[in-house]
């Protein structure tokens, strides 16, 4: 269970992007601000039928009373998606969570090279808004089926982003078509590289860019890939440092089952290591890390307790 603060909203506009895609307008009952954010950052949504899910806010962040998103209405949903789709409208009232942000832009990186996937746009639509207004060095790269599948195709004819947009259309002309392998062949010096869309998408970028330094990549997830292990493991200890005391974690229990159990409460949401709810600092070096949330550097010393373990008997945090 998450102690993050939760936000009752009214869902003001609903739209329609694409056959698959509906935007929701989600703003304060009362039309006062609602709590500030930066570009990259996602939302929980707590839907009719006890689903909860995380969505980016797809719009730079300012000074409009408004949070926008984005969501696909997935074939195989496991209820969420169709939730939102077909029982969710306009004037309903809904709780979400604050907005929480685990793919922020990075402040040292000389130029962002922002690659997103179908409706993993939706971050880095709200990146690239706010790296225009900075007038910063970036190239938007968008990947959609066709025309008819591009989400927010008003909100990348902005003037500001046209320099700055390639579009890659599956079904559109084959001079239009980003080749990943030649695209990410060299690397810029200090240039970051920030990716979101579906687990396909993902890979093959994460693929393309194996030779990149892992610092310099960020990625947002909709789900763990489809091969990643996230619950079982060899049993190990949990010693809590701050506290003087240890905790048995089973094999086929979760570091946050196991404090639970003991009544340590450690806020969770996604416990697919994706959202970095409940992420805390501990030896990172002797930690198997299986987040995808973390970077490279935040491993050494941070660890998602949702799903990661110890490399060997014994991982020690700062609780």
């Amino acid at each position: 269970m998450s102690l993050e603060r939760t936000l009752t909203v009214r869902v003001e506009r609903i739209s329609r992007e694409t056959p698959e895609i509906l935007a929701f307008e989600l703003a304060h009952p009362w039309g006062r601000a609602l709590p500030g954010y930066e570009a990259g950052a996602h939302i929980d949504v707590h839907m009719p039928g006890g689903f909860s899910r995380q969505y980016s806010l797809a719009r730079a962040p300012s000074n409009a009373p408004s949070y926008v998103i984005g969501v696909k209405r997935e074939l195989a949903s496991r209820g969420g998606s169709a939730s939102m789709h077909e029982r969710v409208r306009e004037g309903d009232l809904i709780a979400i969570s604050t907005p929480r942000n685990t793919f922020p832009l990075r402040e040292e990186a000389a130029h962002h090279l922002l690659m997103a996937g179908g409706i993993g746009m939706t971050p880095l639509l709200a990146m690239a808004q706010v790296l225009a207004a900075r007038g910063a060095s970036f190239t938007l790269c968008v990947f959609a089926r066709s025309e008819e599948h591009l989400a927010f195709a008003d909100a990348l004819r902005d003037p500001a982003l046209a320099p700055h947009l390639r579009l890659h259309l599956d079904q559109g002309d084959a001079s239009q078509r980003i080749d990943l392998q030649a695209l990410l062949a060299d690397r810029a010096p200090d240039t970051h590289l920030y990716v979101c869309g579906p687990g396909g998408f993902m890979k093959a970028v994460r693929d393309a860019a194996a030779h990149w330094p892992e610092d310099a990549l960020h990625t947002e997830y909709f789900a763990a890939p489809t091969d990643a292990n996230t619950t079982t493991g060899l049993p190990f200890t949990l010693k809590l440092a701050q506290r003087g005391i240890t905790v048995p974690v089973a094999a086929d229990q979760t570091a946050v089952d196991a404090l639970h159990e003991v009544g340590i409460d450690i806020p969770v949401s996604c416990q697919q290591g994706l959202c970095g709810t409940c992420v805390v600092e501990g030896d990172g070096d002797a930690a198997e890390h299986r987040d995808f949330c973390l970077t490279g550097t935040e491993r050494r010393s941070k660890v998602a307790l949702c799903c990661s373990r110890a490399k060997g008997l014994e991982l020690v945090l700062q609780l």
